[in-house]
């Protein structure tokens, strides 16, 4: 967890040296007098290696996935709500058949 935390880390830094790179850039383009039209293909990359570290240390940092049905046997703790007062069964989605047959 550890690596995929720093990697994070080097991910958000990669995010902000382009931003600061961009900034620099237009700054010296308004020296120059000349139209910005676009980063340069440096800082596209680099927004793009940042990207791809981050999304990977977002998947990776929090842990495994866990199970979402219901049946499963790692699902023991899913119980409802002590107050029943906030559920509410009168809504549209009775109007759907519960079951559709094929």
């Amino acid at each position: 967890m550890r690596a995929s935390f720093l990697v994070g880390l080097f991910g958000c830094l990669f995010l902000a040296h382009a931003a600061y790179a961009t900034i620099q850039y237009r700054g010296v383009l308004k020296i120059l007098e000349e139209e910005f039209s676009g980063p340069p293909i440096n800082v596209v990359v680099e927004l793009l290696v940042g990207l791809g570290l981050c999304t990977w240390a977002a998947l990776t940092v929090p842990g495994n996935f866990l199970s979402i049905l219901p049946d499963s046997e790692e699902n023991r703790l899913v119980s409802l709500p002590a107050n029943l007062d906030f559920m509410i069964f009168n809504h549209r989605g009775r109007a759907f058949p519960s079951k559709i047959d094929s």
